[in-house]
């Protein structure tokens, strides 16, 4: 059991290591585009090519880690993430940034459902929440962490953070080779036993609907996350110290509720219970952020809707994985497709939205979250206890 445990914090370590390094280049992006003369459709459009690619990958991987194994899968995308950050330090034109990015997308497909289907592998049931809201943290704590020492690094140059991010994940990808061990796959009461094609999973009603969840979740997401900033500054009159000040308290609320408390309210009210909640929460506070002139409501309103959003995506993933049997990395990799989708669109409509009317972007979100929160209550219970 120790033994599984410490695997399992290996393959988490990994998904750290990962996001810690796409967080150490934040600060030094700016400087980046100063100094190589790029246009902001330039790196919107670096943006895209790591999305997109993310987005095609993901279920080739997620199927592929079911056929050749959850170990080989991790250490590729640790691999192929460290080159991607090597070259965009050492790129010198942006068709090597481009090149950097995309690398940068295939490797987060691989790595994100190979890592989440690794742990739901080796816990059972009654630790499936636990180790979930581990996976959600070490992503959130990769984020949060990342900024702040990519800004300490940048000091020494602009582009030792991407070296800085290279070296990590060369670090994670010897680890997975030498350590990590393959896990035996046990189903349990309820599971999937049957392998199926992908359009087999996404046709099979106990997955349908969360896809769909997934899809409007990471699209309510992105469309309230990508233009908070712009938001803030224009209708409230925030500073950019503000802004980080509110984000990175709202990053280590959500990441402390991960660890300390998402067994806890998955034990009590259950995935599904979790993710109504959840939706119905986000939904309401993103609407009084469009409705209020305060400051402090508008602070308070996002902890909660950061808080709420950062509860639902961990909810989801144990969902999935309690149901997905020998198709873990299929489900996941299907997971993160729908969650590249969001990722895509949000942005793509709250621009489109905020040019028309500064508040549009909230309202939408509000009204989608909304009916998407209706939609819940008609979602199946999860499996009964064994």
């Amino acid at each position: 059991m120790t033994n599984k445990k410490n695997m399992m914090y290996l393959a988490i370590s990994n998904l750290f290591l990962v996001f810690l390094g796409a967080g150490l280049v934040i600060p030094v992006m700016p400087m980046l585009k100063e100094d190589m003369h790029l246009s902001g459709s330039t790196m919107g459009l670096m943006i895209s090519v790591f999305a997109v690619l993310q987005l095609i990958v993901s279920p080739i991987a997620g199927s592929l880690s079911d056929k050749v194994g959850r170990k080989l899968i991790i250490a590729a995308g640790m691999l192929i993430f460290a080159i991607s950050e090597l070259i965009f330090g050492l790129g010198q034109v942006v068709s090597w940034l481009y090149i950097s990015r995309g690398l940068g997308g295939i490797a987060a497909a691989l790595i994100m459902p190979s890592v989440t289907a690794y742990v739901a592998d080796v816990t059972t049931f009654e630790e499936r929440p636990k180790a979930m809201g581990l996976v959600s943290a070490a992503i959130s704590g990769g984020f949060i962490i990342g900024p702040g020492v990519g800004g300490f690094l940048a000091h020494f140059g602009m582009r030792v953070p991407f070296f800085a991010a290279a070296l990590l994940s060369f670090i994670g990808f010897i680890m997975t080779m030498l350590i990590l061990k393959e896990p035996k796959k046990q189903l349990v009461h309820g599971q999937v036993a049957e392998k199926g094609s992908v359009m087999d999973i996404l046709k099979d009603p106990i997955f349908t609907f969360p896809f769909i969840v997934i899809l409007i979740s990471s699209f309510g997401l992105q469309s309230f996350e990508s233009i908070y900033s712009i938001m803030a500054t224009i209708n409230f009159n925030f500073s950019t110290s503000e802004i980080a000040a509110i984000i990175t308290v709202s990053g280590v609320l959500a990441l402390i509720c991960q660890v300390v408390f998402f067994d806890g309210i998955i034990k009590k009210i259950g995935e599904v219970g979790l993710i109504r909640v959840s939706f119905f929460a986000s939904a309401i506070f993103v609407g009084v952020i469009a409705f209020t002139d305060s400051k402090w409501v508008v602070v308070l309103s996002t902890f909660v809707v950061f808080l709420a959003f950062d509860l639902l995506r961990p909810g989801i993933t144990t969902y999935l994985s309690k149901h997905a049997g020998d198709r873990q990395g299929t489900v996941n990799g299907l997971n993160s497709t729908f969650t590249s989708f969001g990722n895509i669109l949000g942005p793509m409509a709250s621009g489109m939205l905020f040019d028309i009317n500064h508040f549009y972007p909230y309202y939408v979100s509000a009204i989608v979250l909304l009916i998407t929160s209706f939609l819940s209550l008609m979602w199946k219970k999860e499996l009964p206890e064994k």
